[in-house]
């Protein structure tokens, strides 16, 4: 196993004298090739728009307050980014937003505060070409006491992820607590996010190395699970290893339902993409199996599409419980409704080819939100009634 973490005191990183670090990165990711198609046959919706709903509120005093407006149809939140990969939200209301061709982070205030989006600074990447830079953001449940959030990124040898200090709408110098994920131009994995134990989860791709995929001595094609100071969190399957799970070919959506299960989306190659129900230390297949296989050894997913349909990326579970998938190629919002023995009923598009690639979904005070991700430097996070995903 490589060198992986630095272990830190998360408590240290309040004294961190804040030191701006800038990197040259232009280039766009390329459209997705041709691939193979499957057979599926999905329900296909237009995209809709509804004024969202208001609540009024009582003070001890009995007074009541005027209900806060929803605006009735998409707003553009932050617009003129260069692949915005990553929403984080921020306890205050605000969010992080990465820019994974610059390293850039952009605070965007709480929507009707009347702030306006700011740079909070840049990160250390490494940008060269196909899919690396700036990918996830995940802000941890304590962040109020202890303002740090965490990033992964590219450099030159690897990926990584760091420990960034916040204070006053900036950030500090990043600390490095987990190294040696592989990079590559392709499958980069990148999303992280904290589960409801408080451990953070982190999707990764084999970097074009199909052989990762199966080996427990690499941290590529892989779910890992660590602690907020890099090192493999306790109960993992593996002993001492950060793996929690394998078989994964480029892992860039992880979500937790109220039954806090961890689901994950998974590019395919010629035939499937999927969306995988996350177990310890099991195997989901790649590259001995793509999509459902039947095949004891590995898990299939619970849900698969043709590649052209999906690639997925930045995956959410809504209000409503379904698990919301944005996609790449697919240019749409696929609804995913969930039952309660973790099988899933027929899914759902929405927004087909209204806003391009879309890379990532959350959902925000009654509203979804939207990443672009159309290599033109004018991609956008889009706050959207929920009736344009299919929130009913």
């Amino acid at each position: 196993m490589p060198h992986t973490s630095r272990s830190i005191g998360r408590a240290l990183l309040g004294g961190v004298v804040v030191a701006l670090v800038s990197a040259a990165c232009t280039s766009a990711e390329p459209s997705s090739p041709p691939r193979g198609s499957g057979t599926t046959a999905p329900t296909t919706q237009s995209p809709t728009t509804a004024s969202g709903s208001s609540s009024s509120t009582t003070t001890a005093a009995a007074t009541t307050r005027a209900p806060v407006a929803q605006p009735a149809g998409p707003v553009t939140l932050l617009g003129g980014i260069d692949i915005a990969w990553s929403v984080a939200e921020l306890p205050d209301g605000s969010a992080l937003v990465s820019e994974r061709n610059t390293g850039r982070i952009h605070h965007v205030p709480k929507p009707g505060s009347g702030g306006r989006a700011t740079v909070a600074g840049r990160l250390p990447i490494t940008r060269t070409e196909g899919e690396g830079g700036l990918l996830g953001l995940a802000v941890p449940e304590d962040f109020v006491a202890d303002p740090v959030f965490y990033a992964y990124y590219s450099t030159e040898s690897d990926n990584r992820i760091a420990a960034v200090p916040w204070r006053d709408g900036t950030i500090g110098e990043p600390v490095v607590i987990f190294s040696g994920i592989p990079r590559g131009r392709n499958h980069n994995g990148g999303r992280i996010a904290f589960g409801p134990d408080g451990y953070l989860y982190v999707g990764t791709g084999e970097a074009g190395d199909t052989s990762l995929s199966q080996n427990l001595d690499s941290l590529g094609g892989k779910i890992l699970r660590i602690t907020p100071d890099g090192d493999a969190a306790p109960g993992n399957p593996f002993g001492g290893s950060p793996i929690w799970s394998l078989g994964h070919r480029n892992v860039q959506g992880l979500a937790w339902d109220s039954r806090k299960r961890l689901w994950a989306s998974e590019f395919g190659q010629n035939t499937f993409d999927e969306l995988n129900l996350i177990e310890p230390g099991k195997n989901y297949g790649w590259p001995e199996v793509e999509g459902r296989a039947d095949d004891p050894d590995y898990v299939d997913p619970v849900a698969e599409w043709p590649t052209s349909d999906m690639s997925p990326s930045g995956i959410a579970v809504g209000p409503d419980g379904a698990v919301y998938m944005a996609a790449l190629r697919g240019q749409s919002v696929w609804r995913v409704p969930v039952n309660a023995d973790g099988s899933v009923g027929t899914p759902t598009r929405h927004l087909q080819g209204v806003y391009g690639r879309i890379r990532d979904i959350r959902f925000r005070d009654n509203r979804a939100w939207i990443t672009t991700s159309n290599n033109d430097r004018a991609d956008r996070l889009l706050s959207l009634p929920l009736s344009a995903v299919g929130v009913g």
